[in-house]
């Protein structure tokens, strides 16, 4: 049965201001304990983008209900094979599905070599172009602006060039008043929207501010796997909503985290506290832990507003 029109609309409005983070794989190194390696779905106002794609992510994707074909871009942080292993099953796919839109790529320059290589050994020639781009390994640098986000990039500390990334949403058109649709001519009105004031024929103007109201609040979701604790991100990430951090060990492990540049669930807390984060999302678990808990549990002792990343669980921003 048909949806009545006003709740068609509601669906289509909700789509439009969706933001929102799918964890595909919440597992670190090794596929155990039902976890999955790492990677997340972003989706931004229906633009989806995939962060990081280890071994598995197609299938999760599968369960999830998403369509490959959506994917705009791909972004790997660093080229630890439970980060990456899973994008040349994904490529193919893709090409195997039919896709001729491009898809982009974002991150270590050896990415590219990697992916080139399969692809030639395999004889395997793409229906869709591959447009592969890298960045600075430096905390702001630009890794892409589209009509919906800017995304910057984290320069983390691991055993090798690891990076974050950080989505911040650009400001959505103000919205034009109910009540003063009538007196706005429809040629003025995304102008208007956009923040101009309108500019009648007779030589008149009405001020923006009597004419619209103002869009809802810009959104910023961060992904810092792997990583060992960097206080100095604190800034970079102030007041972000949503703030992903690698947690792979307890305190108790806290020797074998700083050997292999990882992060203790407290260390992400106190980051997060001190970014004024307003939710903490954990995730990279080391396979020794049976579930969650006790990460969880340590990390709310300094951040009480913390949640553990679940296979196929969508949070929002």
């Amino acid at each position: 049965m048909q949806k009545p029109p006003f709740v068609r609309g509601l669906l289509h409005w909700t789509r439009r201001m969706r933001f929102e983070v799918t964890t595909l794989g919440t597992g670190a190194a090794l596929a155990a304990r039902g976890r999955y390696p790492s990677a997340h779905l972003v989706n931004v106002r229906e633009r989806l983008y995939l962060v990081d794609c280890g071994e598995g992510t197609q299938e999760r994707l599968r369960q999830a209900g998403i369509n490959f074909g959506a994917i705009t871009r791909i972004l790997i942080s660093h080229m630890h094979g439970d980060h990456y292993l899973g994008l040349m099953g994904l490529i193919s796919s893709m090409h195997l599905q039919g896709r001729t839109t491009p898809l982009y790529l974002h991150g270590p320059a050896e990415l590219r070599e990697v992916i080139e290589l399969q692809l030639r050994v395999s004889r395997t020639y793409l229906r869709f172009s591959l447009h592969f781009g890298t960045h600075e390994h430096r905390t702001g640098a630009p890794v892409f602006t589209d009509n919906r986000v800017e995304v910057t990039a984290l320069a983390l500390d691991h055993r090798l060039e690891s990076t974050g990334y950080l989505f911040r949403e650009l400001p959505r058109p103000r919205n034009l008043r109910m009540d003063m649709l009538a007196r706005i001519p429809l040629y003025a009105r995304q102008t208007v929207k956009a923040g101009e004031d309108l500019r009648l024929p007779d030589g008149s103007t009405i001020p923006n501010a009597e004419l619209t109201l103002d869009p809802p609040p810009t959104r910023a979701y961060a992904y810092c796997s792997d990583t060992a604790y960097l206080p100095r991100l604190a800034e970079a990430l102030r007041a972000v909503d949503l703030l992903y951090h690698e947690a792979t060990f307890t305190t108790a492990m806290a020797a074998r985290a700083k050997e292999t540049k990882h992060s203790t669930a407290r260390q992400a807390g106190q980051l997060a506290k001190e970014a004024g984060a307003k939710q903490l999302l954990l995730g990279h678990f080391s396979s020794r832990y049976k579930s969650s808990d006790e990460l969880i549990a340590e990390a709310r002792e300094v951040f009480p507003n913390t949640l553990a990343a679940e296979e196929g669980r969508t949070f929002q921003v």
